[in-house]
């Protein structure tokens, strides 16, 4: 089994700037820490995890938390998981993914037994029994998210009341008047309340009150049958409706389904803006839907790192990250029809 002294030779450096890579405890310039890294494969060379754990009393192990109940996965929670991870690794820590109930009643023994160092904690709700349980284990944190008021917290999230702002914006300027949201329906499980949803539909009242529009609010169920549902029950409650923002990626095709089995063409009758999703996901659409494009792999880079500096001691002020979506126009926007 190869040395830190071999591995020090074959990479041109000092058993110091090796021990240094190996343990993170120190910084090295990324050209060096490349160079000990591709030896310290050439050599098969293993560090002791558990002995460095003991040594420092750090496992530089950072779990991402995400609720077991449903399928809340997309290509977007994708992109969180691995652009966290990837700059979890850049930084010398490992990162994992950790299962948790809703209620935040299995966090005692994840944190307590000294498995992790910090965790990020996503699929946030405005009243997240999740985060009291993190604050009173005193474990370093950092939200995917916001709660109803997460001044004291330290978060990235997207900034929800720009985006769907901006997506008004954007079918205004086409003639749009008739607004709906179509939002999933999560009345009665365990992530009512979740964030992202009751900012972007407040933002969208306050916003078509404002400025008077006509705006429509719809839940859909899971899947396609859910979207073909909302189709209807939204063109009973406005069949004048010319612009729709949707905020659920399983529920899009069905969603554009039911219109067009309502006599609706897309875009020529209704506009379908798809918010906080992915390109991945618009393009397997007819037509392609325009879409406010959710910031992924920069929300999970900005929280891997907003945990590591607390972890690392090298920043003292709450990070507060707000990143708009960004508007990417296909083909299931247009004019609103004369």
């Amino acid at each position: 089994m190869a040395t830190m002294q071999q591995v020090a030779d074959r990479a041109g450096v000092s058993i110091a700037t090796v021990s240094f890579v190996v343990n993170g405890t120190k910084y090295v310039t990324p050209a060096t820490t490349a160079r000990v890294q591709a030896a310290m494969r050439e050599l098969k060379f293993r560090g002791n995890v558990v002995a460095r754990a003991l040594a420092s009393r750090r496992t530089r192990i950072i779990a991402l938390l995400f609720p077991t109940t449903g399928n809340r996965f997309s290509p977007t929670t994708s992109e969180f998981f691995m652009s966290a991870a990837e700059r979890a690794s850049e930084r010398g820590y490992h990162l994992v993914l950790w299962p948790v109930d809703p209620a935040g009643d299995d966090l005692d023994d994840l944190v307590s037994g000294g498995l992790v160092d910090g965790v990020i904690l996503m699929e946030v709700r405005m009243d997240d029994p999740r985060v009291a349980v993190l604050t009173a284990l005193d474990v370093p944190f950092t939200l995917i998210g916001r709660t109803r008021d997460s001044s004291g917290l330290p978060f990235v999230d997207i900034d929800f009341e720009t985006t769907i702002e901006s997506s008004i914006d954007h079918l205004e300027a086409l003639g749009h008047r008739r607004f709906a949201l179509v939002l999933e329906d999560l009345e009665g499980t365990p992530m009512a309340g979740y964030a992202p949803h009751l900012r972007t539909q407040d933002t969208f009242r306050r916003v078509t009150a404002a400025r008077g529009l006509v705006g429509t609010v719809v839940t859909a169920g899971p899947g396609s049958d859910g979207g073909r549902t909302a189709a209807s029950e939204l063109l009973a409650l406005d069949p004048d409706v010319t612009a729709v923002l949707v905020m659920k990626d399983d529920s899009s095709a069905g969603l554009l389904v039911g219109l067009y089995a309502a006599g609706r063409r897309v875009p020529e009758d209704v506009s379908v803006l798809s918010i906080a999703s992915s390109e991945t996901n618009a393009d397997q659409h007819y037509p392609r839907l325009s879409t406010m494009v959710a910031p992924g792999r920069r929300l999970g880079t900005r929280a891997a790192d907003a945990l590591i500096d607390q972890l690392d001691g090298k920043s003292d002020e709450l990070p507060h990250f707000l990143l708009p979506c960004t508007l990417r126009e296909a083909e299931s926007t247009a004019p609103a029809p004369a």
